[in-house]
């Protein structure tokens, strides 16, 4: 079977309710951000918040926004935080059916306001392939004269039951960069949670695991060397917008990305696709 519906949330923004043979999803037109999916048999693979009201003009505080063209605060304190991508209205360019994979491409046609933050001519897609495994492909075209440079992630938001229990495995080999310092060696291949964590890793390898109580997640990715690991844990968790205080306990980010050294610099004519792809590796 296939299903693609459009509904519209009771507080205005506009989305496609999705079912297949191998998957349930909803993907939001606003930041052409997906808050559920589901492969049919097995829980639900992204975590979003019970405190967020879905208002028009925030991104979802949960599923994977997209960080775009910039990741984090930028430069100049007047722009938005990760960027414009995550609260502009994405078009939907096109479906296709291949195989058992459902495709589902969007674009951002960048207008006049965003141009201010972002005056380059370049164009950004996003694709999302939805089977008992999600990929969303981040792709970016430098469609003008000179180089263009960028960072971005994909802010994946993981339901890993309780973050004491959680091991996240696949990080030995990496360095470190947290709160401003560093960066560090990452030692130890799995990572325990205690406090507030936001590391920003680069020389990463290309496959990560969250092992929680409900079965293990993969998290890999293509065309990436860094990678953001985030739980606000308490202090933080009651000072976040749209989080409840409790939140920390349940979630984990695990962000593909394109940060520091592993930011973008775009000839002109040049491409690049930022790629994730998520599955439950084992679930209980």
């Amino acid at each position: 079977m296939l299903a693609i519906t459009n509904k519209k949330h009771t507080n205005g923004l506009d989305y496609l309710d999705i079912e297949t043979d191998l998957c349930k999803a909803r993907i939001f037109l606003q930041g052409a951000q997906i808050d559920y999916f589901q492969p049919k048999g097995k829980p639900p693979l992204l975590w979003v918040s019970s405190a967020d009201d879905y208002q028009p003009g925030n991104g979802i505080r949960g599923g994977i926004p997209i960080c775009w063209p910039w990741f984090g605060m930028h430069p100049n304190p007047d722009f938005p935080q990760h960027g414009i991508a995550r609260t502009r209205i994405w078009t939907l360019a096109s479906i296709e059916m291949r195989a058992q994979q459902l495709e589902l491409r969007f674009e951002l046609a960048l207008d006049e306001q965003d141009k201010r933050f972002w005056p380059h001519d370049s164009r950004v897609s996003v694709l999302f392939s939805l089977g008992d495994s999600l990929s969303v492909s981040l792709n970016n075209h430098n469609t003008g004269n000179r180089p263009i440079s960028l960072t971005q992630a994909l802010h994946s938001y993981f339901p890993i039951g309780d973050i004491h229990q959680l091991r996240a495995s696949g990080f030995s080999g990496a360095k470190y960069i947290e709160f401003g310092a560093g960066p560090y060696p990452q030692e130890d291949d799995t990572v325990t949670f205690e406090r507030e964590t936001d590391r920003v890793y680069t020389d990463l390898g290309e496959v990560q695991w969250l092992h929680t109580p409900n079965g293990t997640i993969e998290v890999a990715r293509e065309h990436s060397h860094s990678a953001v690991l985030w739980n606000p844990w308490i202090a933080k968790s009651q000072r976040l917008s749209r989080f409840n205080p409790d939140d920390y306990l349940g979630m984990v980010c695990l962000e593909a990305a394109n940060v520091l050294d592993d930011g973008l610099t775009l000839a002109p004519g040049e491409s690049h696709s930022l790629i994730t792809h998520i599955r439950w590796w084992e679930s209980h």
